[in-house]
């Protein structure tokens, strides 16, 4: 027991109070020496300082592409009409007989009918036929159907329209063939141009909200129409009028829209003219500048 005391009492008296050491001490002397400084020249004080242009914002507008697309199919060239029909040759050389017995009764005016059509499309698409041919037999009924045939005419609509010989350029049934796009003659810089509907992007506004509300301001909303994508066909962006203007890269998205039915209506107090042009006479009645920036999302035909 005495042991285990003084033991005890050997561990307290090791365990001595010190003060506890400053670490910042250092720091708060090394603070209150000033440091030197070299010397600066006059020169450098006096020199001003000049701080960089601050760069204008970029001004956004969306302009509409409204098409209509074409009414009649395209006219084919004399390569196109060639191979066209030596394909259905092809395919008449090729085919099975035609089961007409199941089709249609025996002695029928209808039987009669179609082997009359069938023998003008062999001869159509073959030729007249080599050496001798035996001669058919020919009844009355046959006679008959060959002169009521021959009296049928099928008269098609003429391909050009009364627009066209009027050279009505705010017809929408002009040039059936090709794709219409519409324009608009406004004045600008003091020159009257023809551009397609622009404007400008409000702010905070989606460019695809734009682009309808653009299209309804600029060509009214006597029309049903419909927009393509709610993405962009195409940017341009449009020279600086001011070569003193600070550099802001303005920019126009292009929307591309069909119209359906109805005619443009636009403003009259921002607009004298409207006209439905294709791809050629656009490229008659704007500058090189606009041309280039929009040719590439015109169709060709």
């Amino acid at each position: 027991m005495l042991a285990c005391r003084s033991i005890r009492r050997g561990a307290c008296s090791s365990l001595v109070w010190r003060p506890a050491i400053r670490l910042f001490a250092t720091e708060a002397e090394a603070s209150q020496v000033t440091p030197s400084l070299p010397p600066t020249s006059s020169s450098e004080v006096d020199e001003p300082t000049t701080r960089p242009l601050r760069k204008t914002r970029a001004s956004l507008h969306t302009a509409i592409i409204l098409n209509r697309s074409p009414l009649l199919t395209r006219t084919p060239t004399p390569f196109e009409r060639a191979f066209y029909a030596y394909q259905a040759r092809i395919h008449r050389a090729l085919h099975n007989p035609f089961p007409y017995d199941f089709y249609f009764k025996q002695g029928s005016p209808l039987e009669t009918r179609f082997n009359i059509e069938e023998r003008r499309r062999e001869r159509r698409a073959f030729g007249a036929p080599f050496g001798t041919v035996k001669l058919e037999e020919r009844d009355e009924a046959t006679e008959l159907m060959e002169m009521s045939m021959r009296d049928e005419t099928d008269e098609s609509m003429p391909r050009i329209h009364e627009a066209d010989l009027k050279d009505d350029l705010k017809n929408l049934n002009r040039k059936g063939q090709r794709n219409l796009y519409a324009m608009l003659r406004t004045n600008e810089n003091g020159k009257d141009v023809w551009r397609l509907p622009t404007g400008p992007v409000e702010k905070g506004e989606p460019l695809h909200i734009s682009a309808i509300r653009r299209l309804e301001d600029e060509c009214g909303r006597n029309m049903d129409t419909w927009l393509v994508s709610r993405n962009p066909i195409g940017v341009y962006h449009p020279p600086k009028l001011n070569v003193s203007e600070p550099e802001a890269k303005n920019a126009v998205f292009f929307y591309k829209a069909h119209i359906l039915a109805g005619q443009v209506r636009p403003k009259q107090s921002r607009y004298q003219d409207f006209a439905w042009l294709t791809k050629g006479e656009i490229r008659r009645i704007i500058d090189d500048e606009y041309w280039n920036g929009i040719r590439d999302m015109l169709s060709d035909f």
